[in-house]
This record gives C-alpha cells, structure tokens and sequence, in this order.
C-alpha cells in the first residue's frame, strides 16, 4: 500500500474521531443542566412565624424571581434548632438543599447539647451570610440612663450579685455571661423561657433589666417604658439610633450578636454556592428588602463563602469559650 493511501486514511480515521467528540460534548452539556433546573428546597429548623422563618421567606420571594425556580422554604423545627440542621447535613450535596443556620445551629449548639446529631464544622460548606441580630441591654431602673453601661458597672459592682438580668433565650444567656466576663459587672441572672414573660417582667418593675433582641425592644424603646443602657453589636445600628454599643462604652471589643446565614451539605459544587451566593447578594441589595429587614430587626450583611467560613470559624471559637466558662448547658 503506498503512502499516499496510508496517509488518507489516517486522515479519515481522525476526521472521524473528532466528529464523535463533537457529537459527544453536547450530549455531556444536556446530561449536566446549568443549576437550577428545578425547585431549591431551604431547610429552616425553626418553627413558621418566627424571626427566622420570616425573614428566610423575605429574601426567598426575591431569590425564586433572580432564579427562575420556586425557592421552597421547609420548616424543621425542634430541639434549639438542632433537628433541621440535621436533616439538611444528610441531604444530597447537589445544590438542591440549602439549611437557613443561625449563630446557634452552626456556632454554639455543638457545645450547649451533649448530641446535636450533626457536626456543625464538618457537615456544612458556607454560603452567604444574611444578616446580623444585635442584643440590647435594656432597663426601666431610674438610675441607670441609656447609654448607661459605666453606670451599670458601678451599680453592679456597688451590690454585687442583686441587680437581676432577664433572660429569655440561650443567645441572651451568652451575651449575658460574656458582659459579665468582659466588664467585670457581677449582675443576677434570672431566666425565663420568652421574650413575653422577661419583658412584662422587666416592664412591671420585677426585674431592673432584661437583655433581648432589637426587635422585642424597639417598641417599648419608642413608647419611652425601656431604655437601651447599650447595643451588643460592634458598633451602633441605624435601627436604633442614638444608641451607643457597649464596646463603645468602656468595654473594648464587645461583640456578641445572633445571626442569619445559608449553608450547604458538605461537597456540594462550588460553582453552585458561589451563584446562589451572588443572588443572595442581590436579593440584599434590593432597597425594599433591606427596609423590611431593618422593620424586623435584622441589620443587612453579605459575606460570600469564604468570608463567611472565616466568621463562623471564629464565632464557633467565641461562642464555645464562653459557654464551657459559663457552664450553660442544654439537657
């Protein structure tokens, strides 16, 4: 066979390789649909109607219309949040399962339960984070003014152990033990199990103060019945102005906040979270939407994936060390 036939046929033999390539490769595209091609399920391990409920289906109206599929919200509430983020850890890591976690399902209740059923660090790949809660430590007392923490730190250490703090959730309990740690202020603990019950409490002279979210606060803040002696947030929060933050207040870097932030089963596609992270970051740009955050108490925050594993990396160190110092424990 002389070379010339040879020579043929190898370029006929590669002609028709690549040919069965070409006709490959969109088979490949078609077996790979770009995401989302169907409904995105968030797992919310709270109960409907409460403050993360809420503001999950706030910017989940915004993410079906920027995603072009419905976003579902499923509510799986139970044990401080612990049976929801459990379900969402045994999802399919396939970008169809998202968990609405807080500062308590992916920071501080791995060290409050003996047995959360999941592991917070390892079963779960950041996302985007919503927002943050600031606490407020608030009074009726006559003689602590707002923006009055040096003045509580006077009282509290004048009459150590008898000034009573209400507190009416596990948040509220760690920033409580954190002041105390951090501005030296031998204050009373009294725990209740609602904002309801510590703030009728408060509000009836029972107790002199309470510490709470901004929500349960703004209110009786706006009736002039509770003064806000400080915001537990770094710095002061446009939801209440005029308010200063404790750290501003004599005690230097006091931060201790709730927080909203979506998370994924552990290896799912990154190119998945780092695009539903961009549509977070939209939805929170929307001039609407952050109105009706700041309404319920929520102060707006993008961090995309990496910033966000960063954060809850520290707040883990931080909400752990002072849980284990203050021996707050769940059964």
């Amino acid at each position: 066979m002389n070379t010339t036939v040879l020579t043929r046929r190898r370029l006929l033999q590669a002609g028709s390789a690549l040919a069965a390539g070409a006709l490959a490769a969109p088979l490949v595209a078609l077996a790979q649909p770009a995401w989302p091609d169907r409904p995105v399920r968030v797992i919310v391990p709270y109960a409907a109607g409460q403050g993360a409920d809420v503001l999950m289906r706030l910017i989940g109206q915004e993410l079906s219309r920027t995603l072009n599929q419905p976003l579902v919200v499923e509510n799986r509430a139970g044990a401080g949040g612990n049976i929801g983020a459990a379900a969402a850890a045994k999802a399919p890591a396939d970008g169809y399962t998202f968990l609405f976690g807080t500062n308590a399902t992916n920071a501080a209740n791995e060290f409050l339960y003996p047995n959360p059923g999941f592991n917070a660090a390892a079963d779960f790949d950041a996302v985007a984070m919503v927002g943050l809660l600031p606490m407020v430590i608030g009074s009726t007392a006559a003689d602590l003014p707002a923006n009055g923490v040096a003045e509580l730190v006077a009282q509290a250490k004048a009459r150590p152990g008898t000034l009573n703090v209400g507190l009416p959730s596990t948040t509220a309990n760690v920033v409580f033990a954190q002041f105390v740690k951090s501005a030296q202020a031998p204050l009373f603990a009294v725990k209740y199990k609602s904002s309801a019950q510590s703030m009728t409490d408060v509000l009836g002279g029972q107790i002199p103060l309470v510490i709470d979210t901004v929500t349960a606060a703004r209110p009786h803040v706006a009736s002039g019945k509770l003064k806000v002696v400080g915001i537990t947030s770094l710095k002061p929060s446009d939801m209440l102005p005029g308010v200063r933050s404790v750290a501003e207040q004599g005690v230097p870097g006091f931060d201790v906040v709730a927080w909203d932030a979506l998370f994924a089963p552990r290896g799912t596609p990154p190119e998945v979270t780092q695009k539903f992270a961009q549509h977070v970051q939209r939805a929170l740009q929307v001039p609407e939407i952050r109105r009706k955050l700041l309404d319920i108490g929520v102060e707006p925050l993008f961090m995309g994936p990496a910033q966000l594993d960063a954060f809850v990396k520290d707040e883990r160190q931080k909400w752990g060390a002072t849980i284990k110092a203050a021996d707050i424990r769940i059964d």
